[in-house]
Formats: structure tokens, sequence, C-alpha cells
């Protein structure tokens, strides 16, 4: 686009999930309700995972991460979304909005491979169990969170700076409740091949090599399951790993019907709905999954709420 006597943009105006006055209070104690809930839920499998005893084990360090994660992605979104529904104008300055996209990325990224990190460890947990402890070490466990960590900050920073490189005039009204890339773009006055091919090269590799290593993981821990004789077994083996497979299947579940529907049928309020469901339903519900179908988390809410002080040791 030929560059002409526009104003460069300094702040952006986000248009949030529903333009309807009307909507504003009952959409911010829905919102509200569903922040409250995973910030409690995830904090509470942050602090049952590092202080039980019980739970060291590496699928509850993987899963206190994945807490983390959810809690850290949510709260990047939730805050000011639910600012917004109160206040008038909906405004966000240039900075706060790419420090805001940056952090929506980390935790995203992060999210993706975390997932794979966890179906692996079912997959040794299950197929390899007398091993397990030692492919699965302490050691080993700190240099998969610590390379995930890694790995997502620099692709989120790459991402992050690709997209507010590129130049921002006159129009600043972002049709999203949040910084998100394609909106961002959509707004831009030049070229923006580079940062569109980034993003999308990204976002593919990571989501077919993590999609990969979660379903080679699972086809050799179902065919690992089959061939155990007792139905007990089975069905504890399965219990395993159950709580994990519901929570991959609700995540990439959303990815997919996102990304992989028609281009004709693809809008922005589809868009909208979501990544209200990846930002802020699947935070919520990923703790209450797992605790739900995991009876080692149960327990040691039991033992927390009934003993608080003498049934936990810091590990």
């Amino acid at each position: 686009m030929a560059h002409g006597n526009f104003t460069r943009v300094t702040e952006f105006i986000l248009t949030g999930v529903s333009e309807r006055p009307d909507l504003q209070i009952p959409l911010f104690f829905v919102f509200l309700v569903i922040y409250g809930l995973t910030v409690t839920g995830n904090l509470s499998i942050i602090t049952l995972t590092s202080v039980d005893s019980r739970l060291q084990t590496p699928m509850y360090f993987f899963l206190r991460h994945l807490a983390i994660i959810n809690l850290g992605n949510s709260t990047v979104i939730a805050p000011k979304m639910l600012i917004n529904f109160l206040v008038k104008k909906h405004t966000t300055s240039y900075y706060e909005c790419a420090i805001q996209l940056g952090g929506f990325l980390v935790f995203i990224v992060a999210e993706v491979l975390m997932l794979a990190v966890m179906a692996y460890d079912c997959y040794v947990a299950i197929c390899n169990p007398l091993l397990y402890m030692a492919v699965v070490s302490r050691r080993i466990c700190l240099l998969l969170a610590s390379l995930t960590y890694l790995y997502s900050f620099s692709t989120a920073v790459v991402a992050s700076s690709s997209v507010f490189s590129v130049a921002y005039c006159s129009c600043n009204i972002i049709n999203h409740f949040y910084c998100d890339i394609a909106p961002l773009l959509a707004l831009s006055c030049s070229d923006t091949s580079f940062p569109e091919t980034f993003v999308f090269i990204s976002a593919a590799t990571n989501l077919v090599f993590s999609i990969i290593i979660v379903l080679v993981s699972y086809f050799n821990i179902v065919l690992s399951i089959l061939k155990i004789r007792s139905s007990e077994g089975r069905k504890k083996a399965f219990s395993t790993c159950v709580s994990h497979m519901m929570a991959v299947s609700v995540f990439y579940g959303t990815m997919i019907f996102m990304y992989a529907q028609p281009q004709t049928n693809h809008s922005m309020d589809t868009d909208k709905v979501a990544s209200v469901f990846y930002t802020l339903v699947i935070p919520m519900l990923n703790p209450i999954i797992y605790s739900l179908r995991n009876k080692d988390v149960k327990a040691a809410l039991k033992r927390f709420l009934t003993n608080p002080c003498c049934s936990f040791k810091l590990m």
C-alpha cells in the first residue's frame, strides 16, 4: 500500500466480544466467574502438586507446569477484557498491545508443546513402566520444561516483533477482544508478507510436531493396553492417561475447528468464539478434568482440606 500522510498509531481500540451495550454487564459477570474458576482451579493444582509428597512424580510435575501455563494464558487476556466490559473507551496503548500479544504467544506455544511432552510421559509410563523413573528423571523433566519455555519465549519474541515491525497508520480498531495477530495485521498499511509467512510456518510446525507426538504416543499406548490380559490391568493403565486424553481432545478440537474450516465459512466472529474457548474456557476446564478424573489429585485435595499442616511436606 502506498504511504501517504497517515498518522502513526499510538493506541488501539478493541471492539470486544460483543459491541451490544446491553450485553456488557452480563458478559462481565460470565467471564468474571470463568476467570475466578480458572485462577482457583489452576492455583489449586499448582499448590497440591508442589507440596504433596505423594504427587512428586513426572506426571504431576508436567501437570503443574500445564496449570502455570493455563493460568498465565488466561491472565494475559482476562483482566483487560473484564475492564473493557465496564468502560466506554476500549483503548490499549501500542506497547501494551505488543506486550499482550507476546505474552499470549508465549503461553499458547508453551501449551502446545507441554501437551506433547505430557503425551510422551504417558507413553513411557505405560509402555516402559520399569524404566519410567530412569527415562523421565527429574533432570529430564527440568530439561523438557526449560526447553518448552525457552522455545515458546523465543517464538513469541520473533513473532510479536515481526507483527509490530510493520507500519500501522490511520485505522486502529482491532476487531477482537485482545491483541491477536490476524486482526492486527489486517490494520497494517505496509507489506505484511514476512510476519504472515513466519507466523504461518511457525504455527504449522508447532501444531504438526505436537500432534504427531501425541498421535504416535497414544497409538503405542493403545497397543500396549490391548496386550494387557486382565480387564483390571487395562482399566488401571487407561486411567493413567485418560485425563490428558480429554485435555488434548478439547484443545486440539478447538484448534481444528478454528483452522480447518473452509475459508468461505471463516469469519472474525468465529475466531472470537474459538479464542474465548482456548484462552479462557480451556484453562478453566483443565483443572476440573484432571481433578475429577484423577484419584491422586482428589485424595491430595482431601488431605489438604482435612489436615493441611501434617499431610504435606515441601519437596
